[in-house]
């Protein structure tokens, strides 16, 4: 069996690599095109936890105040969006690198069949949704 050459294998390392971080930056600045009345918006990343009595939503959006964030429910759908704008303190500094995304957020989660009540918190940078069940 023929050793790996190493210069084939170190760039088909470092392309693998390539990919994944685009793959990773598309899903996180996943642009939604215009439709009707709105603009283009990214997508944060979350988790969603479902224990007995509630379900629990965490949004990575540092810097959002949760009650700047809006919740409806299309259907069986919850949407939450809001948007995310530069601190007022960067807004005549000069920016060396801006990596956190900007301007309008929206994410359309699934749900189990059932009525909820919503409750808004903050946990290490993310916005937290508590939808507590209801018969």
């Amino acid at each position: 069996m023929r050793p790996k050459d190493p210069i084939n294998w170190m760039l088909s390392d470092a392309i693998e690599t390539l990919a994944r971080a685009e793959r990773m930056h598309q899903r996180f600045l996943n642009l939604h095109p215009l439709s009707e009345n709105r603009e283009p918006s990214w997508e944060p990343p979350m988790d969603v936890i479902e224990t007995d009595d509630e379900i629990l939503i965490f949004i990575a959006l540092p810097g959002v105040d949760p009650d700047d964030v809006e919740t409806a429910l299309d259907g069986a759908t919850l949407v939450v969006s809001g948007r995310r704008a530069l601190p007022p303190e960067l807004r005549n500094a000069r920016i060396l690198r801006l990596e956190l995304p900007q301007g309008r957020f929206e994410r359309r989660i699934q749900l189990p069949t059932g009525r909820y009540t919503i409750n808004r918190f903050t946990a290490h940078g993310c916005v937290g949704l508590r939808l507590g069940k209801s018969s």
